[in-house]
């Protein structure tokens, strides 16, 4: 009964706000705030807060939430524990099993001369540059041009 008449004085109090918001010509806030206010009352009128206040003072309740919380808890440790050690069973043993077909892959072609001092390398011949090749005339040149555009252009 209690719960009823709280519910009661807060929605006449939004009521109130919103006929004052509305007297100053802000209809849209006035409107807002009265569908706030209705929302208590409404809750009454539905029996919603009869039985919240039935629920809130009952200790098997609250046991059953205790309950419910605890199976919470351990399901997210092993959550945890699972993702730490690797997964499930069958997941680490798969695991495993590919690790044991897994091969090497083969060692590359050493550089010439990487076993050789320094003062060996430096006798060894250098590998010859390509030389750059000159500008292009004519028709190779407007070319050049139109791709500098499409480059700007970002094509």
């Amino acid at each position: 009964m209690l719960a009823e008449t709280i519910c009661s004085a807060a929605s006449a109090a939004g009521l109130g706000i919103a006929a004052i918001t509305a007297y100053r010509k802000r209809f849209l806030a006035a409107t807002r705030i009265a569908a706030y206010s209705l929302v208590p009352v409404g809750l009454v009128m539905a029996g919603v807060v009869e039985w919240v206040s039935g629920i809130a003072f009952k200790p098997e309740v609250w046991a059953g939430f205790g309950l419910l919380g605890l199976s919470w808890l351990l399901f997210m440790t092993t959550r945890v524990v699972e993702r730490r050690s690797g997964g499930t069973r069958k997941e680490r043993r798969a695991a495993r099993a590919a690790q044991r077909e897994a091969v090497a892959p083969p060692a590359s072609a050493p550089s010439p001369g990487a076993g050789l001092p320094a003062a060996a390398r430096q006798q060894q011949p250098q590998p010859k540059r390509a030389k750059p090749q000159p500008k292009a005339t004519g028709a190779d040149e407007d070319f050049s041009d139109i791709e500098a555009i499409l480059k700007k252009h970002g094509i």
